[in-house]
C-alpha cells in the first residue's frame, strides 16, 4: 500500500502541473475537475511503481499525459468538441485585456494541436528542457527539437490569420 502522507505532498507540490495538463486536455470546467481526479487516482495507483529512475516530476508527467490522451481518445470517440475552458480566461488579470487576448488565442490554438504536440508545448511552457520532455514521451531529445520547431511554426502560422 502507496505512504499516504507522502502521496499527499508529492499531489500538493505538484497540483499546478495537474491543473495545467487538465485544462489542455479538457474541454470544459467539470470535465477539467474529472480529468484531475482521475490523473491523482492514477498517480495513486502507480505510486509504489516509482522507482526513482527519473525524477518525481517526470513521472508525473507521464502518468498525467498518458492519462489525458486516453480521457481525451474516450471523448473524441463521444463526438466532445474540445474548447478553452472557463477556468483558463477566468485566470487572466482583468485589466490587461491586450494580453488575456492574446494567451486566450494561444491557448486556443494549442488546444487544435494533435494530442502529442499538445503534451510538448505544454511541457516546453513548463519549462522543460529537450532532455527531460525525451525522457517524458519517449521521443529522442533531437526528435523533440524537430518537433517543437515545427510546432512553433504552426502557432506563429496560425496566430498570423
Amino acid at each position: 500500500m502507496p505512504n499516504e502522507s507522502e502521496f499527499i505532498r508529492v499531489i500538493k507540490e505538484s497540483e499546478g502541473i495537474i491543473f495545467k495538463i487538465a485544462i489542455l486536455y479538457a474541454a470544459d470546467r467539470d470535465d477539467q475537475k474529472d480529468l484531475y481526479q482521475e490523473i491523482v487516482y492514477q498517480l495513486w495507483r502507480s505510486f509504489d511503481s516509482f522507482r526513482s529512475e527519473s525524477k518525481i516530476s517526470t513521472w508525473i508527467y507521464r502518468i498525467a499525459l498518458n492519462t489525458s490522451i486516453t480521457h481525451l481518445r474516450k471523448e473524441k470517440k463521444r463526438g466532445a468538441r474540445v474548447a478553452i475552458g472557463e477556468a483558463v480566461i477566468n485566470r487572466f488579470d482583468q485589466d490587461d485585456n491586450a494580453m488575456e487576448e492574446r494567451l486566450t488565442q494561444l491557448y486556443g490554438q494549442i488546444r487544435k494541436l494533435s494530442t502529442i504536440e499538445k503534451g510538448i508545448v505544454l511541457l516546453h511552457l513548463e519549462g522543460k528542457n529537450y532532455e527531460e520532455i525525451a525522457a517524458i514521451t519517449g521521443f529522442t531529445a533531437t526528435n523533440v527539437g524537430t518537433r517543437l520547431s515545427r510546432i512553433k511554426d504552426k502557432l506563429r502560422s496560425q496566430l498570423k490569420d
